[in-house]
């Protein structure tokens, strides 16, 4: 079932999700829907906080972008085709940034339309859960390193206009005043 997406000045975007104890049933309904919901808005990730549940919980599915390449190691083990993994469902994930950032342009859900270059790590190293309970360990870089980073923000209520530089900011100013009043009419 498709989820609405919650747009910029919706307050759960800003709650830090809370661990998930255990997987049970609405989980796992949960993350389906917010896959269907992710693919049907042509997204990469989506964030537990982006459908109304503050959770740490977070679905991605990089394979569509075919321009912007990642590497991903699971467990140790190279991933050759990421399609053979894709879509991830991680649970309660934490990250480790790499030492290297890079300058990268970035959207989001919750600000359609607008785009930004952010700086971030080009490279991560992340500890999460499967909805089956098992340990992932990810070793990533690319696209999929930047969107990792960019759901494990959402998880802690971080937004990518908090890593938009000043000139960003300004110059998305009345777009982003905008979406706030669209969503606060709601």
């Amino acid at each position: 079932m498709r989820l609405p997406i919650r747009k910029y000045g919706d307050p759960i975007l800003r709650a830090k999700g809370k661990r998930i104890e255990a997987v049970d049933d609405e989980v796992r309904a949960l993350a389906e829907n917010m896959l269907e919901t992710m693919h049907a808005a042509n997204g990469v990730g989506l964030a537990a906080q982006q459908v109304g549940h503050a959770l740490q919980l977070t679905v991605l599915d990089v394979t569509p972008v075919e321009d912007r390449p990642s590497t991903l190691k699971l467990n140790g083990e190279p991933v050759a085709e990421l399609e053979t993994v894709m879509p991830l469902v991680l649970v309660n994930p934490t990250i480790i940034l790499g030492d290297e950032t890079e300058l990268g342009s970035e959207g989001c859900l919750s600000f359609p339309e607008i785009t930004a270059d952010i700086e971030r790590a080009g490279a991560v190293q992340m500890e999460a859960e499967t909805l089956e309970g098992e340990k992932l360990r990810i070793e990533a870089s690319g696209l999929l390193a930047r969107a990792l980073q960019h759901e494990v923000d959402h998880l802690n209520g971080i937004l990518f206009i908090d890593r938009m530089s000043s000139a960003s900011k300004a110059s998305h100013a009345s777009r982003l005043k905008k979406l706030q009043k669209e969503t606060a009419r709601l």
